[in-house]
């Protein structure tokens, strides 16, 4: 389903050195699994993330999602494949000046979609999230957790074949984290979506990830496997991390 091949981003500092964000890494998620990026502040988890839709260009290696070279296409036909992978943003990202059906009907208006299917679609995704009786509310109006989920309404309405979540319930109290990962697994479960997500705690991982790839210093250290809540992890760097959890 994923599949990056050596791929490595570096950024200039604003002294002018350079940095190197993700350093020649090779990795490949599954169709249909919840897959976790877990490591410290600054390990390159978003980076590596944002690279699998092409948010960051990488500076070198292939990125090659549902048999498509996305490093490859041209601009029209990235954006045409890039409707098949949605993103769940930390802060939301909703527009503030439209409403909670508003902003699921977004992505299907810039896909073209005719206004009686984004209504019908849109009432579906709300209908996911458990938020049919907040389509006319505006983001103001909303919780952090009623924010995510329209988030992920909005990641869901054009049917991708992906859900990229970064850091999705790092501005949450625990129970409300909780209900946001019930709602990606039930997502992944019904619909058969692939889920990327970034993470820095392993209590996330313990409760959603199928496996999980341990980045440090932008490369991946170790993947881990997750199996009724329990990591089967061997480096230091993974124990230091279940210790904290």
């Amino acid at each position: 389903m994923i599949h990056l091949q050596s791929v490595s981003k570096r950024f200039r500092t604003p002294d002018g050195a350079w940095f190197n964000a993700v350093d020649d890494t090779t990795l490949s998620v599954s169709a249909g699994e919840i897959f976790g990026l877990i490591g410290f502040s600054g390990a390159g988890k978003s980076t590596l993330l944002r690279l699998i839709n092409l948010l960051e260009r990488p500076d070198s290696g292939s990125v090659i999602v549902d048999g498509q070279d996305l490093t490859a296409l041209p601009a029209k036909a990235l954006r045409q494949a890039r409707q098949n992978i949605g993103m769940v943003f930390q802060q939301f990202n909703l527009l503030a000046n439209r409403t909670v059906a508003q902003n699921v009907a977004f992505p299907l208006e810039i896909a073209g979609m005719s206004r009686s299917d984004i209504d019908v679609r849109v009432r579906e995704c709300l209908e996911i999230v458990q938020l049919s009786d907040r389509a006319d509310h505006y983001p103001a109006q909303l919780s952090g957790g009623q924010k995510q989920r329209v988030g992920i309404a909005r990641a869901l309405a054009p049917r991708p074949h992906v859900i990229l979540a970064d850091e999705p319930t790092s501005a949450l109290d625990p129970r409300t984290t909780q209900s946001i990962l019930d709602c990606l697994r039930e997502i992944n479960q019904r619909f058969g979506v692939t889920v990327v997500i970034v993470t820095h705690e392993m209590g996330v991982v313990r409760s959603i990830c199928h496996r999980a790839a341990l980045l440090d210093a932008g490369r991946v250290v170790e993947i881990m496997d997750i199996a009724d809540g329990n990591v089967d992890a061997s480096s230091d760097l993974a124990r230091s991390l279940l210790e904290a959890a």
